[in-house]
């Protein structure tokens, strides 16, 4: 019972010095205030702006009208409030984004924690697999997915998840070969720990710092592969609001009425752009060597670090030294 107090204890510990050093950086909490804004207008879309009457219905009076009190973001070319449609389509984005990047994780932390675990055979043929899908440029990978498969959601969600495995099978077998011949990694084995539960218990959860960060960004890497994909047709049709089609849609008025692309294609940039500045703030966070890059040069100038806690995440205090 005290040592599971002990790890809770030692895991709010860990989080409170991750979030002490993510506040430091103004970029980053930036980045995480823009996204909470726009999870929080996604999540309540439907109290902000009615579905069927200002994303749906049309309204040929209302077409091209430019931005004003009564439609901050102007209407589109039959009518719809843009921005009802820009709210109500990152309920669709962000969702899709997320859920391809869970399955990304899942699928390539397993693969890649298994290349660098197993035996050398087995690295050879599931590293050699994932080089020969990033040979491919990630949105070709899901063009050609979706296109051989069918559109639809699903199918879009697939290809675009298959074409993030690599990425995250590389990180995780770069961690596990790191870490794998630590002296509490050979303790396990000499307990008789299986393979599956060092893989799961004690290797994953020391690889999570890389694999937070690389979700963060790939999180934007998918928002943009749905919006491209909806662009060309093989996403989400209309008249279900999306970005990407929304701009599709929207770029034969832009001459006459920019505001109907402009928009959407703003609403795409800033949640990329508040993801990108959350991913390096988080990788600046949890990068070990960053801090200690940061504690011997803070020895240079004269002050000493006793560290206070090992196990992970270092924290401690500094002491001014005279030399």
């Amino acid at each position: 019972m005290t040592g599971k107090v002990k790890n809770k204890n030692k895991k709010k510990s860990q989080a409170a010095a991750v979030w002490r050093r993510l506040k430091k950086n103004k970029m980053a909490v930036l980045g995480l205030i823009i996204l909470a804004v726009i999870i929080f207008f996604a999540v309540f879309a439907d109290v902000f702006f009615d579905y069927e009457t200002l994303v749906i219905q049309q309204n040929a009076s209302l077409k091209l009208q430019p931005p004003s009190v009564e439609h901050w973001l102007g209407t589109d070319e039959v009518g719809r409030d843009i921005l009802a449609r820009i709210v109500h389509g990152a309920r669709i984005s962000l969702p899709v984004a997320f859920a391809t990047i869970a399955i990304a994780t899942v699928v390539g932390g397993l693969l890649g924690a298994i290349a660098g675990y197993g035996s050398r055979r087995v690295d050879d043929v599931i590293m050699r697999v994932m080089d020969i899908f990033l040979a491919i440029p990630s949105i070709l990978l899901s063009i050609a997915l979706v296109s051989a498969m069918g559109t639809s959601v699903t199918n879009m969600m697939l290809a675009i998840s298959i074409s993030n495995i690599p990425p995250f099978a590389r990180i995780v077998r770069s961690a596990v070969l790191t870490i794998k011949n630590e002296e509490y990694i050979e303790a396990a084995r000499a307990i008789g720990a299986s393979d599956k539960r060092i893989i799961l218990k004690h290797i994953l959860p020391n690889c999570m710092a890389p694999i937070i960060v690389q979700a963060t960004l790939s999180i934007a890497g998918s928002i943009l592969a749905i919006a491209s994909l909806s662009f060309i047709g093989l996403g989400i049709s209309p008249p279900t609001p999306e970005w990407g089609s929304m701009v599709s849609t929207g770029r034969q008025y832009f001459r006459a009425a920019w505001w109907v692309c402009a928009f959407p294609g703003f609403a795409i940039m800033l949640t990329i752009l508040s993801l990108n500045l959350l991913g390096d703030g988080l990788r600046d966070a949890l990068d070990p060597k960053l801090r200690q890059d940061f504690t011997g040069h803070m020895k240079d100038l004269g002050f000493t670090y006793t560290a206070l806690d090992l196990d992970g995440y270092r924290t401690g205090s500094m002491n001014a030294t005279l030399k």
